[in-house]
């Protein structure tokens, strides 16, 4: 009798690992029914049949490849060849390739890494409030718009440059972040993330409807682009090296900071906020950290976007842009400095390598990180046990 069941058990989980790739490929084909019809369905089913049954059979070789290059690869640590000298060698050439960069670029690819470095700000700033706290924050761009304006409004009005300006964005933005964490410290999982978007949509509200100040959807035009001593950033190429050093800051700022006392009481916060608090941490102070922390890099973002756009409206600030920075910080992996930067490169490159499709490109995009999430849920570069605990 115990032989049937665990036959017929064996049975099923053949049956459901070889129906996998067929379900997959029925439910993508379904996406593109509503614009092409039933023909193109057919064609999309059978080709994505084909490519998840082909990917299947090539994933079981893949394993046996990271096997065997797994052991020849402790092999090679193992016989000195492979040191961390030839590690800081490859991070060398990696930073020449990016000072290079623009110098081998169209002024367009130049214009999208710039913004690819905007994001990397916003998403290590969001980074440490998600990844690091576990504090889902749905209107993040709120203090990115915050920034924005600040340095527009001072820049138009008072005639203020970029550099005096920055740090009054930087700390008006820090100061949001830590007012909005005050009525929200008791929040957490779905009531902070409502709390933490209606603040966004408020934010948005204001800036729409304060015309004499924000001139609300007309925008502001006329920033002037940042400067020091006679050298302005106003051209591409300036701006990309400018915008590489703040997120190199940003970088080794957010990196220092998790591996202080403070990160980790951050993620003593997120593990359990119970156990943390009885293992002395003062969770409310670290949380009202961790807001005004985050929302201090989307405030310098902002300031940088303005600077770049020379023009801010309402409409660069909306939700959907928290919910890519959001994506960005998932689909990299929650709590992984790395992956969080990889998340950006991917969500800002993929709707540009796109644009030929620009029918599809956002259904390929949904789809795409729907099948992530099902079959990676950690993201790319995220570690186990990390999660947004209710």
């Amino acid at each position: 009798m115990a032989d049937l069941i665990s036959q017929g058990t064996s049975l099923k989980e053949r049956f459901l690992r070889t129906a996998n790739p067929l379900i997959i490929a029925l439910w993508l084909s379904l996406l593109f029914f509503p614009f092409k019809g039933w023909k193109a369905a057919l064609v999309s089913f059978a080709v994505f049949s084909c490519i998840f049954i082909s990917a299947k059979y090539i994933s079981g070789l893949s394993k046996k490849i990271l096997v065997l290059a797994g052991s020849m690869r402790h092999r090679i640590e193992a016989s000195g060849l492979c040191s961390c000298r030839s590690k800081k060698i490859l991070q060398y050439v990696l930073l020449v390739g990016i000072l290079i960069l623009p110098f081998m670029l169209r002024d367009y690819f130049i214009d999208v890494a710039v913004l690819v470095g905007i994001y990397m700000i916003l998403a290590l700033g969001l980074n440490v409030v998600v990844g690091f706290a576990g504090l889902l924050n749905l209107g993040f761009v709120a203090f990115y718009a915050i920034g924005a304006y600040t340095y527009a409004l001072l820049n138009i009005h008072a005639g203020i440059g970029f550099w005096p300006a920055l740090p009054l964005a930087v700390g008006l933005s820090a100061a949001a972040g830590f007012l909005l964490a005050v009525p929200a410290l008791r929040l957490r999982g779905d009531y902070l993330a409502i709390v933490t978007l209606g603040f966004g949509e408020i934010t948005r509200l204001i800036l729409n409807n304060w015309d004499s100040l924000t001139r609300g959807p007309n925008g502001l035009s006329g920033i002037e682009p940042p400067s020091i001593l006679s050298v302005s950033f106003g051209t591409l190429t300036h701006y990309y090296y400018l915008v590489l050093v703040f997120v190199l800051i940003t970088f080794f700022v957010t990196r220092r900071v998790y591996a202080s006392r403070i990160g980790r009481a951050w993620v003593a916060i997120r593990e359990d906020e119970i156990a943390a608090s009885v293992m002395g941490i003062h969770t409310t102070m670290y949380k009202l950290y961790a807001f005004a922390f985050g929302a201090f890099w989307a405030g310098l973002a902002g300031a940088v976007f303005a600077g770049k756009m020379q023009f801010i409206s309402p409409e660069s600030f909306t939700f959907m842009e928290s919910v890519l920075i959001l994506c960005m910080v998932i689909l990299g992996g929650i709590g992984s400095i790395a992956g969080v930067i990889i998340g950006s490169v991917i969500l800002v490159l993929l709707p540009e390598i796109l644009r030929e499709v620009q029918l599809y490109r956002m259904l390929l995009l949904g789809a795409g990180l729907v099948l992530l999430m099902v079959f990676r849920p950690q993201g790319l570069f995220g570690g186990k046990g990390v999660s947004l605990r209710s």
